[in-house]
């Protein structure tokens, strides 16, 4: 028999009785039943029950151990009896009389529980990460996170691409975020930087003649942790093709998404094909473009309606409308509470208006409402008896926010939102350029490398705000999964596209060097797109915060609390590297 085990902690069923096993794993639980020692033994594929009976060793031994602790047994597998079935365990049907008893590994008082959610704060949680691995739903969701991407590189292969690595160590990185920095000890002064993402590299493999390029990628960004973003580090599955335009990298994006979330997403419906979506109409309808189609509501532009109006709270703003058919039995609470979230969201209030049977409106504003605005807003929203109307006012920006997050609340408390569902759709039409309203500096509102709708002649011809470019976004629930875009390899275009938002020839020959001699090298029409993996997971697996979903995270201060990261260097290790430190003042 093996040294530590014959069958796994998963294994055994009811064909398996009167059969001599050895089991290895922890001590998950323990029952004390009438002097009967019942234990559940945990591995990484599952739980088997063992029964030690008193006056054994056996009995000594395990009623000594605490929870967690490692055991080898030795024992008999027998039947649980049709009374005592466990049917919420594939082991459920029998036991094993434990004989022999091996302490392979002691734990010694646990910081929390580990076969219980007790609610224990994220930091702890951190601190001992390799205890909060072992609990159900994070072993559960790391598994998962194995199972898609071993998933993802089969259907990658399948669809043509092949998988390579590029460098980890480079130089600085346009990407916009800051970078990570190495300092190089071979050449003193010099620093390298953690890709933020092979963005070059993958599009240099395209000008080498590679065609249809994936990795699952490793990128570093330092930036500040979200809920769907982790500081630090995050993987990305990183996609480039040759010869392609738009379409061309979408039809085999959306058919990896969709069998992927068919794959793994537990039978929520998936809905394909995805809906194209040009930025400023996602902007107008859903105040985001990031939208959550799974609320089936949508916003009304009206800003016309009110730009002449008495009614002063409107004149002169930015108006949008959100109609909410059949809220008719929705006591005044329902508009209050909708009120008090629009508040927390930003907003100084919420207004609104109820629809009646007769098609009189009632509510806070009503009364300020001409003839004219009635007649007006019912045709323009398609009001209805039953209908209810929120209005948001104000600058573009903060409208669209603020009612953008009033749409998909009111969807889920009014009955309109979807459950169990992917709600898939890609953003396009990004504007190439936008205007910083107080400088009133033209820059990139995007990705800069991208490719502009209508080439050089746009460029040229056009104002920069009403250049669109080739980029697109894919979007899940209300999830950005990906940024991606056409890129520009035309080296003049690239050079012009710089121009006017501020960079001149010299400026952009110097930083680009490389890719621009590339480029001039023959560089073929190439696109592609990197969706997040940790963000696939954190959907798949429904968990509202991506560090559930990684093995060893950062904390929100993109720290280690587990192994003490980052560290100080000695002086020894500072002078190797050929670097002085300056503190920040509040340290000195």
């Amino acid at each position: 028999m093996h040294r530590y085990r014959s069958h796994t902690c998963g294994e055994l069923r009811a064909s398996d009785v009167d059969t001599d096993v050895r089991l290895s794993g922890w001590l998950h639980n323990r029952r004390d039943l009438g002097g009967i020692l019942f234990i559940d033994l945990r591995d990484h594929y599952g739980i088997t029950q063992l029964v030690a009976r008193p006056g054994t060793a056996a009995y000594e031994a395990l009623d000594k151990q605490t929870k967690e602790s490692v055991v080898r047994v030795d024992g008999r597998v027998v039947s649980r009896g049709t009374e005592n079935v466990n049917a919420d365990l594939p082991t459920g049907e029998v036991e094993v009389e434990v004989a022999e008893v091996e302490v392979l590994g002691a734990a010694g008082p646990l910081p929390f529980t580990i076969n219980t959610d007790d609610g224990v704060n994220e930091e702890r949680r951190l601190e001992y990460r390799f205890l909060d691995l072992r609990r159900e739903r994070m072993h559960r969701n790391i598994m998962l996170r194995t199972a898609v991407i071993s998933a993802i590189r089969h259907k990658m292969v399948a669809l043509g691409f092949n998988e390579m690595a590029t460098p980890i160590l480079t130089a600085t990185s346009p990407e916009g975020a800051r970078d990570f920095v190495v300092p190089s000890r071979l050449n003193p002064g010099k620093f390298y930087a953690l890709p933020q993402a092979p963005q070059q590299f993958k599009q240099l493999l395209m000008v080498s003649g590679f065609d249809r390029y994936f990795q699952i990628a490793p990128c570093f960004r330092d930036e500040d942790a979200r809920a769907d973003r982790s500081p630090g580090e995050f993987y990305q599955l990183d996609v480039e093709m040759s010869f392609v335009e738009q379409e061309d990298v979408f039809q085999p994006i959306e058919k990896l998404m969709t069998e992927l979330f068919e794959e793994f997403g537990g039978g929520r419906h998936v809905t394909s094909p995805f809906p194209r979506i040009p930025f400023r109409e996602a902007m107008v309808k859903y105040g985001s473009d990031k939208p959550d189609l799974r609320a089936r509501l949508e916003l009304v532009d009206i800003t016309d309606v009110f730009a002449d109006s008495g009614f002063k709270a409107f004149a002169g703003k930015h108006v949008r409308a959100l109609p909410v058919p059949a809220v008719q039995d929705q006591p005044r609470k329902f508009f209050d509470s909708m009120g008090d979230f629009a508040v927390e969201h930003g907003a100084k209030g919420l207004a609104w208006i109820r629809v009646g049977e007769d098609m009189a409106l009632t509510g806070p504003i009503a009364k300020f409402l001409t003839e004219d605005d009635v007649k007006t807003l019912t045709d323009r929203l398609g009001l209805q008896p039953g209908h209810a109307v929120f209005f948001g006012a104000g600058d573009v920006d903060e409208v669209s926010k603020i009612m953008g997050a009033v749409r998909v609340e009111a969807a889920k408390r009014a009955g309109h939102f979807e459950e169990n569902v992917f709600r898939f759709c890609w953003i396009v039409d990004f504007p190439m350029y936008e205007k910083d309203e107080e400088t009133g500096r033209i820059d990139f509102s995007h990705n800069p490398f991208s490719m502009p709708q209508g080439g050089m002649k746009d460029l040229e011809e056009k104002d920069p705000l009403d250049i669109l470019a080739w980029q697109y976004d894919i979007v899940c629930n209300g999830v950005e999964l990906s940024s991606g875009a056409i890129r520009n390899h035309e080296p003049e275009i690239m050079i012009k596209a710089f121009e006017i938002a501020g960079y001149d020839r010299d400026t952009v020959e110097q930083e680009f060097a490389g890719m621009l001699r590339a480029f001039r090298f023959g560089a073929p029409p190439h696109g592609g797109i990197a969706p997040g993996v940790d963000r696939i997971v954190m959907l798949l697996a429904d968990e509202p915060n991506i560090r559930e979903t990684i093995a060893f995270p950062l904390n929100g201060n993109a720290q280690d609390l587990m192994m003490g990261a980052p560290t100080e260097l000695d002086e020894t290790r500072l002078r190797e590297l050929n670097i002085a430190l300056r503190k920040p003042v509040s340290e000195k």
